[in-house]
């Protein structure tokens, strides 16, 4: 399950499953999200102080001469206070949340092959022009242009701040070659755009957004008026049994550790709460860096719909095993496969 989703999914509110959570003990589970004194956590740090008793007035009254003012003097040896500094920052506080995701999540140069190849399969040429929808920060779309000077890519996410992180990090570095080729765009993936693409794509399980059969169907007929007449639509997809279950997965990467967090799961609505958290070296942790609210869709009904939405037919690649029964990174064709305990694939629609 190291594949998460993509980030303009995310979001820091609580969700309706967070209602699951506090059913079962079984289910809750603590964060590290609030820290602070005992005073911002409610705990009374007021103490009473004790009162001095005046001795004036005990006997006979005396005339006291004034007090001349004493000579300040300077203590010799006693070092001077230092002045508070500024506490210096845990890793997770100046981390980039962009930038540990790329780094943790996607892998675009195989999913640029991957599309590449089935197309020429399918339809006995090449790809050229490639939208990216849920695009987050271009990473795929800027992969993709980069791969050969005939390609071209655009992206489409509905959040902002991807967006713009992804602009000045990964368009912006490109030469101008390369640069003019990519446009990020700024919208709902379902709107219809004029501009016709070989592919379309939804990867890192971004779909997983809609929740119900007719906002699924709304997408997939928006994403086919969006193809070539001889155009193909791609999705990822994950399951078996391991999805549904409420687990945490650490992996560890250079200078930080990935953690995929299934937090709830509704098993009469399919509906799962999962976050990302990143932890570091300095026993830090940015505790939801990235959070979803998501419906995990079966691939036979998934089909059905790409189906209903008016696609030809659909194909199944499905990845295979290494000899530790992880997931070896090969995906093929298949139309019968058995329920492993977490599986991945990709899911191509043919217009």
């Amino acid at each position: 399950m190291a594949r998460a989703t993509q980030e303009r999914l995310a979001t820091d509110t609580e969700t309706p499953l967070e209602v699951l959570r506090t059913q079962s003990d079984s289910v809750e589970r603590s964060t590290s999200e609030e820290s602070g004194s005992a005073a911002s956590k409610g705990k009374s740090t007021k103490r009473s102080s004790s009162k001095e008793e005046s001795k004036a007035g005990r006997g006979r009254s005396e005339k006291k001469k004034p007090k001349k003012p004493e000579k300040k003097k300077a203590e010799k040896g006693k070092k001077k206070k230092k002045k508070k500094g500024k506490k210096k920052e845990t890793l997770a506080q100046s981390a980039d949340r962009h930038d540990l995701y790329q780094k943790s999540v996607q892998e675009p140069e195989a999913d640029v092959r991957f599309m590449r190849r089935v197309f020429k399969k399918l339809r006995g040429r090449k790809a050229l022009v490639m939208r990216e929808d849920f695009c987050g920060t271009g990473y795929l779309s800027c992969t993709w242009a980069n791969a050969n000077k005939e390609l071209s890519a655009f992206g489409v996410d509905i959040d902002p701040d991807p967006l713009a992180w992804g602009e000045k990090h990964n368009r912006a570095p490109l030469k101008d070659s390369v640069k003019s080729r990519v446009e990020l765009l700024e919208g709902n993936a379902l709107d219809v755009h004029s501009r016709k693409a070989d592919i379309v794509c939804a990867l890192n399980f971004s779909w997983f957004c809609f929740h119900t059969r007719e906002e699924l169907l709304r997408y997939f007929r928006a994403a086919r008026e969006n193809l070539e007449k001889d155009g193909i639509f791609v999705l990822d997809i994950e399951g078996g049994p391991e999805a549904q279950n409420l687990l945490e997965e650490e992996r560890e990467l250079d200078g930080f550790n990935y953690v995929w967090d299934q937090d709830a799961f509704d098993g009469i609505q399919s509906l799962t709460n999962c976050y990302i958290h990143f932890r570091f070296p300095d026993k830090s942790e940015y505790t939801r860096a990235f959070s979803y609210h998501w419906r995990l869709w079966g691939l036979a009904e998934a089909r059905d719909a790409l189906i209903d939405a008016g696609f030809s037919r659909t194909e199944v690649y499905w990845e295979g095993s290494d000899d530790d029964g992880e997931g070896n990174g090969v995906f093929t064709h298949r139309e019968k496969a058995l329920n492993d305990e977490a599986w991945i694939a990709y899911l191509v629609a043919v217009k």
